[in-house]
């Protein structure tokens, strides 16, 4: 009797010997499953991805410059091109959908829409994935998954509008736009207010090429405006800027002596001016894009994804610039004449205009 009583609780106590192993074993998995204290992702766990526009990843202006970007975040971060980070290429509006939705499918966390002609999209899209977080360059979207990412052109146009004001040699400039609209507004309107603020009596000819893709056309929009005696032109029409510097290097290629000129857009288009020993480029606006759609995604990565907000980037983050590399054309007295410009602006002393309406309104005040 007392030989059994013996052996039913050594059972039990083995029972719950086993009970307790059984917990402990689970409570170990679940930690290592988490990722560890406080289950933060590590960038192992983390991906992102971008939809160009119809302007494609090498346009040398503003969908290259947020790859760049997105590339850097990956190489800092060990990620694998093609896996931790990617883009995907349009070729028509048509693709932006297609491109966003593939993308949330090949479960990337974080997938920006470079350029506001995929707001409609993006926010379609990103209302149907409300798991997926989404980035808009350019434009502000509605939707609690979405962090807009704005710039103040505006800003940096003007210090180009005062740069081309005081190259000028003819009295006239010119502005060549892609796609008229209250983004490229913003580019026109801020330089013909620097170049009227250093000289209201300067000729500013806009025209807009209706799309960021047709080189052709900026070359003969361009060689037009060369041939009317302007002899600096801004452009902010991504790849069809290609087509302007290709008409002002051919101007110089024919006379080396030919005073023509073009300001970039969006990342330092040196390059893109260059001609034997001469450059065209004057200066560029610099947009850092790459900085913005880094800096984000470096957030989003480290759990703090600013969804539902609105990111703006200027002067004052260094996002915004004037490019000073061709030291020979952008000489000592343009850049402190333009550094000038730069602090009335920071100061507030001056508020740039970003439409039509303020345009007009900061003319009469002149």
């Amino acid at each position: 009797m007392k030989n059994r009583r013996f052996l039913m609780v050594l059972a039990l106590l083995l029972s719950i010997g086993f009970v307790l192993a059984a917990c402990g074993s689970s409570d170990e998995g679940e930690a290592t499953e988490s990722g560890g204290e406080g289950g933060e992702s590590s960038s192992e766990d983390f991906s992102a991805a971008m939809v160009t526009d119809v302007g494609g990843v090498d346009d040398k202006s503003f969908n290259q410059s947020a790859w760049e970007g997105l590339k850097a975040f990956g190489e800092e971060n060990g990620l694998t091109e093609g896996e931790g980070f990617d883009y995907a290429q349009s070729d028509s509006e048509g693709d932006y959908t297609t491109n966003l939705s593939r993308l949330v499918r090949q479960d990337y966390n974080l997938i920006y829409g470079i350029g506001y002609l995929l707001q409609p999209a993006l926010e379609e899209v990103a209302a149907q994935y409300p798991d997926t977080q989404f980035g808009l360059v350019d434009s502000v979207a509605e939707g609690d998954n979405i962090v807009s990412i704005t710039f103040k052109e505006h800003e940096g146009s003007f210090l180009a509008g005062v740069a081309a004001a005081l190259k000028t040699e003819t009295k006239k400039v010119g502005f060549i736009g892609g796609e008229d609209g209250d983004l490229i507004n913003k580019f026109e309107s801020g330089f013909v207010a620097g170049v009227k603020s250093v000289d209201p009596e300067i000729q500013v000819d806009v025209q807009y090429a209706e799309s960021f893709a047709a080189a052709d056309k900026g070359k003969l929009i361009a060689s037009n405006m060369y041939n009317n005696d302007i002899d600096v032109i801004y452009h902010a029409s991504g790849a069809t800027g290609n087509g302007v510097f290709a008409q002002a290097k051919d101007i110089k290629q024919n006379n080396p002596d030919a005073n023509v000129w073009v300001i970039g857009v969006d990342r330092d288009q040196h390059e893109e001016g260059a001609i034997g020993d001469h450059n065209v480029t004057l200066t560029s606006m610099v947009k850092r894009v790459d900085v913005a759609v880094n800096d984000v995604a470096t957030e989003t990565m480290n759990g703090n994804f600013p969804g539902g907000e609105v990111k703006e980037y200027g002067l004052d983050d260094d996002a915004i610039s004037i490019a000073t590399t061709n030291e020979e054309a952008m000489t000592e007295d343009i850049v402190s004449q333009v550094e000038e410009w730069k602090g009335k602006i920071t100061s507030g002393e001056i508020q740039v205009p970003s439409t039509h309406e303020e345009l007009e309104e900061y003319e009469n005040s002149l």
